[in-house]
């Protein structure tokens, strides 16, 4: 049975502010005040910090311009910036069979499925998280991070459209993996099939929003599970 869902395009928005909403949306979500919502936005320079983050992973320097937020996601840290899309599902899991490893792999799915699309061959590696492009030295595309309470799900993941990657590597070890490489659409030969930048892309359907923090675009979605 199609259920109703909410999708916001939320253009840049900080951080914290995102988390915040995510939060507000996820007790909405679990009361059934709202259906399931997906938010589509990019963040400006910050790392994160998953449970799993070893002190050892940051190595800042002074005077960089980056936020550092310590969050209740899975994983260790990683590096969001402009021109990397950003998606965080609000999704009551009691709706779609209460299968935390299906959920993941169903976002993994997804990320696959829209590389592919435009032309970038992506796949999971046994042992690591995210997705990733398989060479001698695989590069990872994208990261995956989530945080489940009461089945409902916030955070999500982060596709490399464009963004300078230097800082997974050396601002961080990003994903607590010292030799990883990290990539994007247009290392990969993807970038001329992406329709548009990914701001463009993101505020296409504007509705008059005030601030980055408010929603650009809100349209309901058809949601099949």
């Amino acid at each position: 049975m199609a259920r109703g869902a909410y999708l916001l395009n939320l253009g840049r928005v900080p951080y914290e502010e995102a988390w915040d909403l995510q939060r507000s949306l996820a007790a909405a979500v679990s009361q059934g005040a709202i259906p399931d919502t997906v938010l589509l936005l990019e963040h400006p320079p910050v790392i994160t910090l998953g449970r799993r983050t070893d002190e050892d992973e940051l190595h800042v320097p002074d005077g960089a311009d980056v936020e550092i937020v310590e969050t209740d996601r899975g994983g260790k840290s990683t590096y969001h910036g402009p021109g990397q899309l950003v998606c965080y599902p609000i999704f009551d899991l009691t709706r779609h069979g209460q299968d935390v490893k299906r959920y993941c792999r169903d976002l993994e799915e997804a990320l696959i499925r829209t590389l592919s699309a435009v032309g970038v061959e992506a796949t999971r590696i046994e042992g690591l998280t995210g997705i990733w492009v398989e060479d001698a030295i695989p590069r990872k595309i994208a990261s995956i991070g989530v945080h489940i309470t009461k089945w409902v799900t916030t955070h999500g993941y982060a596709l490399n459209v464009d963004l300078d990657t230097a800082p997974f590597r050396q601002w961080i070890t990003a994903c607590g993996l010292a030799d990883a490489s990290f990539t994007d659409l247009p290392a990969e030969d993807g970038a001329g099939l992406w329709p548009q930048p990914i701001h463009a892309q993101l505020t296409a359907k504007p509705t008059g929003a005030k601030s980055s923090g408010q929603a650009q675009g809100i349209e309901q979605v058809p949601a099949t599970r």
